[in-house]
């Protein structure tokens, strides 16, 4: 009796050490699991990431809503303000032509920003030593240090392709501004409504001779009123913040690319260390 009364006993013993055995392998290995996943996180680009994110939404916002209002820009020219086609034909020229170069700032800030993305991925992991010892090479300064340069020119032509969105921006708030005074109750209906007038000529965008070049009264009213207008302009404000969101994330990919040249360019040397 004894003896089975050991025996069932040791048969517990070692199924409750198997038992620990599985759970604390069980546990190491969750616990390998998350390290590896936090050492994963450490290495992502956050500044990159999020400037991928806005630069793309702003291209997009910029060049998708730029080339709808340059349309429906022309098409409220051509019906209004000038309609000899000869006067605008080479504003028509231009509109299409900034048209097809908005194809081109589309595909190249794709690739851009996937460029610096990766980049980010590749400057970060060799800063933080996640995959060893840092190791870095002349040609890998070399191009994070052309990224940087190539990101302060974007930056600085951004900021004025921002300043050049806002230009359609001015010229339909004054249009719709004088529509708001032709529908105020001190103007409406009076004599001096038609004396009210917008000069689209004075933008420079159509010659001096073309006609009519300038519209008055309820015929200005009646501009305002039709949906080319009211799409064009609130499509031209969109462009406009989609180029600040663009400047924007130039500016956030500026603050990275430097600062992670600067890390590889310091711990490149031999003697980082002694001279921090």
């Amino acid at each position: 009796g004894c003896l089975r009364w050991q025996s069932l006993l040791s048969q517990k013993l070692s199924g409750l050490c198997r038992l620990n055995q599985r759970e604390i392998t069980r546990a190491n290995t969750i616990q390998g699991c998350f390290e590896c996943c936090i050492k994963c996180l450490g290495g992502v680009p956050y500044a990159s990431l999020v400037a991928t994110i806005l630069c793309f939404s702003g291209v997009a916002l910029f060049c998708g809503c730029g080339h709808v209002a340059l349309a429906g820009t022309v098409a409220i020219l051509e019906q209004h303000f000038s309609t000899n086609t000869s006067d605008h034909a080479l504003l028509s020229e231009v509109i299409q032509l900034v048209q097809y170069v908005i194809y081109g700032i589309a595909s190249f800030f794709f690739l851009y920003g996937i460029i610096l993305l990766a980049e980010g991925f590749y400057t970060t992991s060799a800063v933080k030593e996640l995959h060893g010892e840092f190791k870095t090479t002349a040609c890998g300064r070399c191009i994070s240090g052309m990224f940087v340069f190539l990101t302060y020119v974007l930056g600085v032509a951004w900021l004025g392709v921002f300043g050049f969105s806002a230009v359609p921006v001015f010229m339909f708030y004054n249009i719709w501004s004088t529509c708001e005074v032709i529908r105020s109750p001190q103007t409406n209906g009076t004599a001096g409504v038609e004396q009210i007038c917008v000069d689209i000529r004075q933008y420079g965008i159509i010659p001096w001779n073309a006609f009519p070049g300038k519209i008055c009264g309820s015929a200005l009213e009646n501009i305002c009123n039709t949906n080319e207008f009211y799409v064009s302009y609130h499509l031209f404000i969109v462009a406009c913040a989609g180029a600040g969101a663009t400047v924007i994330a130039l500016l956030i990919y500026m603050m990275a690319t430097t600062y992670n040249y600067a890390v590889l360019k310091f711990k490149s040397r031999e003697d980082c260390c002694t001279k921090f």
